[in-house]
């Protein structure tokens, strides 16, 4: 499976027509409506990221998320910078990544020497990775099983529903819990993660991220998100209210619910292709799969696209 993703909208700009900025870009799951950005003091942008502003972040962390005591918490500059170190901390072996998935993972561990299989995780596999809620069609895992000697879980859209989160396995040996504020905080520019769990695997990637890879203006927005419970619960209801509304138009364009999480929806349509172009016809962007002709996935538009929306799948 290609390393096929969301996003591209001057390549669809190209082919469709259109200038960039006509687009709506339902191709990623990313929040349309992201954490507003705080006004940021000079000194911000100009020093150096310190000491003090990082173990602020990683507290705020802590508390937001529920992060149990003996779990470290390692801030880190997107997930994507992250992946490729990941079959690193352990001898390569057999890795169990349930499929189809997001699709990082699989080509880093193969890079890697692993042997990648798209199963589900059992325990005499050597590492385990999941996507919970898995992307894209919202799969909900159990808490996998313990005992391999690396076991990541990618809770990147869990902010939907932290009671389902397993952030309390980050206080199991060999664990990693990876959280992110670029899709529920839709705030995918500003290239903030976070990798949660055992200590001696955070260490040793910290060791290959070297000083300041953590900017200023990103703690400081990090920190401020994180500590902003109400409008974490008022952007849930929000989200939940506009999946209801996308699956009832996508409806009514013949197209049948087969997943999604309240940040993008997953439908099936007997040629999406012919959905997709449809779309893009109206400058709206959505995506298909290379494994797939029959499912399209939409991501969720701004209040203020509505209404095109609606009028490209009436």
């Amino acid at each position: 499976m290609g390393r096929d993703h969301g996003g591209g909208i001057d390549a669809a700009a190209e082919r469709f027509g259109g200038a960039r900025d006509t687009w709506i870009d339902l191709s990623t799951g990313i929040n349309p409506v992201p954490y507003p950005i705080p006004a940021l003091s000079a000194r911000t942008w100009r020093d150096l990221p310190d000491r003090a502003a990082q173990t602020e972040l990683v507290e705020a962390a802590r508390r937001f998320w529920g992060v149990p005591e003996g779990a470290a918490i390692l801030p880190v500059p997107g997930l994507s910078a992250i992946i490729g170190r990941l079959p690193g901390l352990t001898p390569a072996g057999t890795v169990a990544i349930p499929g189809p998935t997001y699709n990082e993972y699989a080509p880093a561990f193969t890079a890697a020497g692993w042997q990648v299989l798209a199963l589900d995780p059992v325990p005499d596999h050597h590492a385990l990775v999941i996507v919970h809620p898995n992307n894209p069609d919202g799969r909900w895992h159990p808490a996998p099983p313990s005992g391999a000697r690396l076991r990541v879980i990618d809770e990147s859209f869990c902010d939907l529903a932290p009671d389902r989160s397993h952030i309390a396995l980050a206080a199991e040996p060999r664990t990693l819990v990876l959280k992110s504020l670029g899709k529920f905080w839709g705030l995918g520019g500003l290239r903030l993660a976070f990798v949660i769990g055992d200590p001696e695997f955070t260490d040793r990637l910290s060791e290959t991220l070297g000083p300041w890879h953590i900017s200023g203006p990103a703690q400081e927005i990090g920190r401020r998100a994180l500590a902003d419970h109400d409008w974490a619960t008022r952007t849930r209801a929000r989200l939940a209210a506009d999946a209801a509304r996308m699956d009832r138009l996508a409806a009514g364009a013949g197209a049948t619910p087969a997943g999604g999480t309240d940040l993008f929806r997953l439908y099936r349509i007997p040629n999406a292709a012919a959905l997709r172009g449809r779309l893009a016809r109206h400058r709206i962007w959505s995506r298909v799969f290379p494994w797939s002709s029959d499912l399209i996935r939409l991501g969720l538009p701004a209040p203020e696209e509505w209404d095109r929306v609606e009028a490209a799948l009436a």
